[in-house]
């Protein structure tokens, strides 16, 4: 069970079949990375990749908050159903594309065909830290974010992240979620030399 914090459904508890494993986001953690999203963006004029997501807390989130454009990849076709489902019994079928797939392999799949104000990744804690960096690889090099964009990895706080393009982590208990910019333009670098 989980609740939207804020937006058009705040308040709202959305309740997951018991047989479903997840780990959303605590609303405590919720509660500030949205705090500092919204200080930088405009939630109604932004388009928000959002892998790994489970049953929906990151993306209904969004939604609620006014995000006309979420794309939702999971690969587990039991919370694909719900996330469908969800979303259309909130009225936000619209505004949130899910897609089934592997996050490895959908980043592959649609690299260079659209870009993101947001990418957010909560991957299983349990990922082994070659698969994040490989993650982190496929959102920066493959123009999943625009130029104002931001890659936002979860993870467990025991996990530090040695990246060119790491701008910042904020720590909440034992959920931290790490801050990436866009790799910045060959032609940007060569201007500085």
């Amino acid at each position: 069970m989980y609740r939207i914090i804020s937006g058009k459904w705040k308040a709202k508890k959305i309740a997951a079949p018991k047989n479903f494993d997840v780990r959303p986001t605590t609303d405590f953690a919720k509660e500030a990375l949205f705090s500092i999203l919204e200080n930088t963006y405009d939630m109604q004029s932004i388009s928000v990749l959002d892998l790994f997501a489970g049953i929906g807390s990151i993306s209904f989130e969004f939604a609620s908050r006014g995000c006309q454009d979420v794309t939702s990849v999971e690969m587990n076709p039991k919370h694909t159903a719900f996330l469908n489902a969800t979303a259309a019994d909130l009225d936000m079928a619209l505004q949130i594309n899910v897609q089934r797939g592997d996050v490895f392999d959908w980043l592959k799949k649609f690299r260079n065909k659209k870009s993101f104000e947001i990418v957010f990744s909560d991957a299983p804690f349990e990922m082994e830290e070659k698969k994040y960096q490989e993650i982190i690889s496929l959102v920066l090099n493959n123009k999943y974010l625009k130029e104002n964009g931001i890659l936002v990895i979860e993870h467990q706080s025991r996990m530090k992240f040695e990246h060119p393009n790491l701008i910042d982590t904020r720590k909440y208990g034992n959920v931290s979620f790490s801050f990436f910019e866009p790799n910045k333009e060959v032609t940007e670098i060569q201007n500085q030399e």
